[in-house]
């Protein structure tokens, strides 16, 4: 990878299978690797990691202040809910039924990819809150302007 960061963009339909495997982008094969780290995400959807994206990641919650209740759950609720998943030779990852559960994922799902990182969502969900999150991007600008964007 070198100097160059990972860069995951655009969404995918896949179907999950009914032995719950789900193929990842061909695309992003080589930069995810041999095993990537799957856990809960907000609005119910799934996060998966490369190792290295997740151990970086796993850092930042890990210094976050014990102190504060509502870093305590959402450590819980991510570090206890990721699972390491071995790519197979046709690029698929198994998906347990606890992650299935939680994003509710039946068959056709959606990947997005969000940088350094890629979400998987039902495709109903996905479509739901993609329309719903459109219609407020001049909005979400305004609120994003003092972050640099």
């Amino acid at each position: 990878m070198g100097l160059n960061p990972i860069m995951f963009i655009g969404e995918y339909k896949y179907t999950i299978d009914s032995k719950k495997r789900l193929a990842l982008p061909l695309k992003f094969r080589k930069e995810l690797g041999k095993k990537i780290i799957v856990t809960k995400g907000t609005n119910n959807c799934l996060v998966v990691y490369t190792e290295k994206g997740w151990k970086e990641y796993a850092e930042k919650l890990g210094k976050m202040p014990a102190s504060q209740p509502e870093a305590r759950t959402f450590a819980r609720i991510v570090l206890a809910g990721a699972m390491e998943s071995l790519v197979d030779k046709l690029g698929r990852i198994l998906v347990p039924d606890y992650l299935k559960t939680y994003a509710g994922l039946e068959k056709d799902v959606v990947v997005c990819g969000l940088s350094d990182r890629l979400e998987v969502w039902d495709s109903t969900k996905w479509e739901e809150y993609k329309n719903s999150a459109e219609k407020e991007v001049d909005s979400l600008i305004s609120k994003l302007g003092n972050l640099g964007i």
